[in-house]
């Protein structure tokens, strides 16, 4: 029986994919539950599997195609899959004796590992495993590779001396000026689209100010270890302490968490928080629903949970929607002063950067102190700068006593 694949149903803000890569290919048998093709988005990879044992029988999207939501993109005969293991179970060893090699269980492979197995044309089965289930990631196939070109580098004593011959053929000739040519993905050419649009559409600023760290950073060291044993495994970060402060001082200028629609300011009377994070293919937003309500832990457990998930392109298209208001951290990159750009519709975003030893002037005294520079850029046709400082200037004093943060005052 032939069954009909499709492109997953798309959500309303998503008009469209792209076939990434097709993982099998018209007369390969597949197993129910495996993947065959990812779909990319704006804002997600989206794998499709297989419905039911069988044959991929025909492949009506190449990849590069554009596809529309629930869109045919396949078909598969049912059974057939089964059929040939069968067959290939029933041959006498001796006449066939790789008939058994379809039969084994293949590797589950996360997207971007699949990406740099097939660009680099590596065998998925040869690469040991360390993600959840059994799941070969991205680290090891980087770390295979790498293993792979090491052991090739080093000198062979049984080896004869002609072997190393072809070597220097491969190295690219003195002076060569190479260049590739590589079409830009849509998640990376959405993101341009984003920024180019926010440059034009917004009346931006940016307003800064420096925070010293030494309260919170003692609070942590002092609590890290219980913390991480309460909260079974759970890391204290600084994520936490920013984003709970940025809660509070948002609830104080209700500006700073509005947008605007039209010739309307829609006022959120809640705090969802996007925390920007870095991926491969560029950088994703994954909301912190009703941050307010979350506790420091549960913070940085969702956060570090997206940072996973997004690293492995498993961030769902409904985690990234939305949000009221946007933190980043440039200061994991060694970045010690910036100017985030906004993330419309909303009208505001806080940049963290990099904790750096100071001299400050405490009480007429000169100390070294680890200091951060934040930075707020703000849609100035709804903030003014009034408000956009004295939220800023609340973010500071909310950190730099993090026990106001707790007592909310």
């Amino acid at each position: 029986m032939s069954i009909d694949i499709k492109a997953p149903t798309f959500p309303e803000s998503v008009a469209d994919g792209t076939i990434a890569t097709w993982h099998k290919k018209p007369g390969e048998a597949v197993a129910r539950d495996e993947l065959i093709v990812d779909i990319e988005t704006d804002k997600v990879v989206l794998e499709v599997v297989a419905p039911a044992d069988g044959v991929l029988s025909e492949v009506l999207k190449n990849a590069g195609d554009t596809v529309l939501s629930n869109e045919l993109i396949a078909r598969l005969e049912e059974g057939a899959g089964a059929a040939v293991k069968t067959a290939a179970a029933a041959a006498p060893v001796e006449s066939a004796p790789a008939a058994a090699a379809p039969a084994a269980e293949q590797p589950k492979v996360a997207p971007a590992a699949r990406k740099l197995i097939d660009e680099q044309g590596l065998d998925a089965a040869a690469i040991p495993a360390t993600g959840k289930g059994g799941l070969v990631t991205k680290e090891d196939v980087v770390n295979y590779a790498a293993r792979g070109k090491a052991e090739a580098a080093a000198p062979a004593a049984a080896a004869p001396a002609p072997a190393a011959a072809p070597a220097p053929a491969a190295a690219a000739e003195p002076g060569a000026r190479e260049e590739k040519r590589v079409p830009m993905t849509r998640l990376r050419a959405r993101i341009a689209e984003r920024l180019l649009a926010a440059s034009r559409d917004t009346a931006m600023l940016t307003t800064f100010n420096e925070v010293n760290m030494q309260p919170v950073m003692s609070l942590r060291n002092q609590y890290k270890d219980l913390f991480e044993k309460v909260h079974n495994g759970t890391r204290l970060g600084f994520m936490g302490f920013f984003v709970k402060a940025a809660c509070e001082a948002l609830k104080r200028f209700p500006a700073v968490n509005a947008s605007i629609d039209g010739d309307d300011v829609v006022y959120h009377g809640y705090q969802d928080i996007g925390v920007a994070v870095s991926t491969d293919k560029g950088l994703v937003v994954p909301v912190l629903r009703d941050a307010d309500e979350l506790s420091v832990a549960q913070v940085e457990s969702r956060i570090r949970d997206f940072g996973l998930r997004a690293r492995d392109g498993k961030l769902t298209i409904d985690e990234m929607q939305g949000g009221t208001f946007t933190i980043t951290n440039g200061g994991v990159f060694g970045s010690l002063m910036s100017t985030p750009i906004l993330n419309p519709p909303q009208a505001a975003i806080l940049g963290m950067h990099k904790i750096q030893d100071r001299p400050m002037a405490v009480d007429g005294k000169v100390e070294i102190l680890p200091m951060m520079y934040l930075a707020l850029s703000y849609d100035h046709r709804l903030i003014d700068g009034k408000e956009a400082v004295q939220f800023l200037v609340t973010i500071k004093d909310l950190l730099e006593d993090p026990a106001r943060i707790l007592l909310e005052v």
